[in-house]
Parts: structure tokens; sequence; C-alpha cells
């Protein structure tokens, strides 16, 4: 596959590893007979070891075969996730490294997560677009808030911290971008 055409998320060979493409920036030479050049931001799967490569347009990366399938989350089990495929039943355990960011995300009863397999071996999960997450720690409200822009941190259920409007108390459910990582509304 032409450089040109990745785009992110695919999982690529280089050097005989496998990558997951997460950034893609495109450079336009200035002047003329100057060529295309594409910088990839990857990642090793399994293990996340970030490599950084330019290539031109036209250079090949090999495209590797991935199977997505669909899954719930089950349990943790220490500090690795354990998916059920939805369809037979196939328990796959995901270490917490291969997790990575997505572990913030992830809570009982969360739907339309995918595992991605590679030769029977299950190496990355995708969370959906938005989650519900619970607001455990913030601020209380201060008096005559407003609907204003002014936001506070706020812990979630999961651990992580986003930034919430003012108004946001303990206990509420909020939906959080999972791309951005970003408060996207009350649930």
């Amino acid at each position: 596959m032409k450089a040109s055409e990745i785009k992110r998320g695919n999982v690529v060979e280089h050097d005989g590893k496998v990558y997951q493409i997460r950034e893609i920036e495109r450079s336009s030479p200035q002047g003329r007979g100057g060529n295309v050049t594409f910088r990839f931001v990857m990642y090793s799967i399994p293990g996340g070891t970030k490599l950084d490569i330019s290539l031109r347009a036209d250079d090949d990366l090999k495209e590797t075969e991935v199977t997505r399938r669909a899954v719930a989350f089950s349990y943790k089990d220490g500090d690795a996730f354990v998916f059920m495929d939805n369809e037979d039943y196939t328990q796959y355990t995901l270490d917490a490294d291969v997790v990575g960011d997505a572990a913030g995300y992830i809570v009982d009863g969360i739907e339309g997560c995918f595992v991605q397999i590679i030769d029977d071996a299950p190496i990355a999960v995708q969370v959906p677009q938005t989650v519900v997450l619970e607001i455990v720690d913030t601020a209380p409200e201060l008096k005559g808030a407003s609907a204003t822009k002014r936001t506070k941190p706020a812990k979630l259920s999961t651990g992580i911290e986003v930034q919430v409007p003012e108004y946001i108390t303990n206990g509420e459910k909020v939906y959080v971008n999972t791309t951005t990582g970003e408060f996207s509304g009350r649930a």
C-alpha cells in the first residue's frame, strides 16, 4: 500500500514489526520537482513502542490483516482487561500496556468495543467514540455559577480527569469523547 493511501488506525508492517498508525502529517514541498512526504507516528503492536518515520508518497508500506471482533468488557484480572466475544464467547485478555489510554474509558456495561486480532492473538482494543462515566470528585458548584464557559477539573470513576462546566456535580454521569478526552455533555 502506498504511503499516500495509509489512514489513521491502519496496521502496517515495517522492518519485520507490526505497528498501528496514530498520526499522519503530510508535507508538500515548496518549489518544483519536490516530493510530497508523509510523517507517520506509529506504535508497535504489542508493546506500544513509538516510532516516527517519514516516507515519500509512493513508498510502500505493507498493510497487515487485522480481524476486528465486537466484544463486551467482562472484568479486570489484576492489571489485565478481559473481554468476551459477542458472537462466540471467546475470552480475550489484554494487558494494561496493550489497552493503554483506553483503560480510562472502560467501565462495566460499556458497549461498542472491538478487539483487534492478528494471528489469533489480541493486539489492541478500540473503545467507542463516546462513553458515559460518573463524576466521583469535583469542586462544589460555585454560588452564582451561570451557563458560562468556565470549567473545573473533575475526577471520573475510572481515575481519569476531564474539564467539566462549573454546574456539574459529584455523582452525575457525563459523556466523554474518547478521541479528545473532553467532556461532551450530561448523560
